[in-house]
C-alpha cells in the first residue's frame, strides 16, 4: 500500500545502496509472480494451491514496505517507484485473482448469475478507485474505508460457506461483499497490523496465531477442523473492530 515518502536525509548514496534497493524492488515486484501462479491454480479450481500463492504475495506485500524503510529506498532508487509496484501488484492479489475465484467457485451461482456479476462489478470498481485515492492512508498509516482485501474476505467465503450455494448463502455473500464495497468511501479505519501503536503487542501475537491458523486452513483445502475455523473468526473479528480502539493523531482529533 502507498505510503508517504521519507524525508531526504541529504547522506551520499553508495552504489551498494543503489545496489541493495534495486533488490527490494525486485522484491516487491516478485509478488507479480505469485499473483500471476495463483491466477493459474485459479483458473483449474485449485484453491489450496491459489491460497497458498497469495499467502505468499501477502508476505511479501507485508514486509517489503518495512525493509525499503529501512534503507530509504526512495533516495537509494528515485527511478522505480515503490508506491506503483505496491499498488500494481496488490490489484492482482487483493482483487483480480480473489475476484475470479469468487466468480468461478460458484459460490455465488453460474457465471451468468446477476448476484455474481454485480459483486464481481462491486469488487472491481471500488477497488480501483481505493487504490487511486490519495487519501487511502491516516497519518498514523491505518486505512481510510475498506482496504480492498478481498483476498482476506474471498477466504473466509471458501472457509465458510457450505458445500452446496443456497439462496441463503448467496444472499449473505453479496451483501457482505455490497457493505464492504461502500464501506471502501466510510470514514471507518482499518488496522494496519505491522503499524499498530496501541494494544501492539496482542495485536502482533493475534497475527502470528492467524496466520499459523490460515496456513494449516490452507494446508487443508480450506476445509480445517471446527476449532481452525473458530480461532480464525475470532481472531478475524477482532481486527476488524480494532479502528473503534485506536487511538487517533492530535492532527485528526482537531480536524473532528
Amino acid at each position: 500500500m502507498a505510503s508517504s515518502p521519507p524525508i531526504p536525509s541529504g547522506n551520499p548514496i553508495t552504489p551498494q545502496q543503489k545496489r541493495l534497493a534495486f533488490g527490494v524492488h525486485l522484491f516487491t515486484a516478485s509478488g507479480v509472480l505469485w499473483g500471476f501462479l495463483a491466477l493459474i491454480a485459479a483458473v483449474q479450481h485449485d484453491w489450496r494451491t491459489m491460497f497458498a500463492w497469495l499467502a505468499l504475495a501477502l508476505f511479501v506485500d507485508g514486509i517489503d514496505g518495512t525493509i525499503a524503510r529501512k534503507i530509504n529506498i526512495t533516495e537509494a532508487s528515485p527511478r522505480w517507484s515503490g508506491v506503483a509496484l505496491d499498488l500494481i501488484i496488490d490489484y492482482l492479489t487483493y482483487v483480480i485473482v480473489p475476484a475470479y475465484a469468487l466468480y468461478s467457485s460458484g459460490m455465488l451461482g453460474g457465471a451468468n448469475n446477476v448476484l455474481n456479476l454485480l459483486a464481481m462489478a462491486v469488487i472491481l470498481l471500488t477497488s480501483a478507485m481505493y487504490f487511486a485515492d490519495n487519501e487511502m492512508k491516516t497519518e498514523d498509516a491505518w486505512f481510510k474505508g475498506f482496504p480492498a482485501v478481498w483476498n482476506l474476505i474471498v477466504f473466509y467465503f471458501f472457509l465458510l460457506s457450505p458445500a452446496e450455494p443456497t439462496i441463503l448463502s448467496m444472499t449473505i455473500i453479496f451483501l457482505v461483499v455490497l457493505a464492504l464495497g461502500l464501506t471502501t468511501f466510510a470514514s471507518f479505519v482499518f488496522v494496519h497490523p505491522l503499524r499498530v501503536a496501541k494494544l501492539r503487542m496482542p495485536t502482533l501475537v493475534l497475527l502470528v496465531v492467524w496466520s499459523v491458523l490460515a496456513i494449516k486452513a490452507i494446508w487443508e483445502n480450506v476445509d480445517p477442523a471446527p476449532w481452525v475455523t473458530w480461532g480464525l473468526c475470532i481472531i478475524g473479528i477482532y481486527f476488524l473492530i480494532l479502528g473503534y480502539f485506536r487511538t487517533a493523531p492530535v492532527h485528526d482529533r482537531m480536524a473532528g
